[in-house]
């Protein structure tokens, strides 16, 4: 196969979820509104370190696309997809972006999208004041 060279992002990264290796930046994220099989998914203009799989015709909620499956190119886990062409006017802007499903990636800040509103227990009220 080869040697696999692998792309190291400057500044906030979203990487996979299953060993680590940058994805995407931050800044090149699109929209947060996005759904999959298994949840939440995020679409970003630009992605590294993907292998792109074999284009088919899908029928998303958004109607049809032509989409090709994208995998870690270290571990090779499926991670989304990528928009190859859209077939209704209203969903041209996809073509060429790249889906993240939400349950395969993790942020390279907080290293996990889960955020504990929980007060802590250390603190009491009588510190709050």
């Amino acid at each position: 196969m080869g040697r696999i060279f692998v792309v190291e992002l400057d500044g906030q990264a979203y990487r996979c979820k299953f060993c680590k290796t940058h994805l995407a930046l931050s800044e090149d994220l699109v929209s947060r509104s996005f759904h999959c099989r298994h949840g939440k998914a995020y679409l970003f203009s630009n992605t590294v370190n993907v292998v792109v799989g074999a284009l088919e015709e899908r029928m998303m909620l958004s109607g049809l696309h032509t989409v090709a499956d994208i995998f870690c190119c270290c571990c090779g886990q499926i991670i989304g997809w990528k928009y190859e062409a859209a077939h209704e006017r209203s969903q041209k802007y996809k073509e060429g972006k790249f889906v993240l499903e939400r349950a395969r990636i993790v942020d390279g800040w907080n290293s996990e999208f889960y955020i504990d509103t929980r007060p802590t227990p250390t603190m009491s009220d009588a510190e709050d004041a």
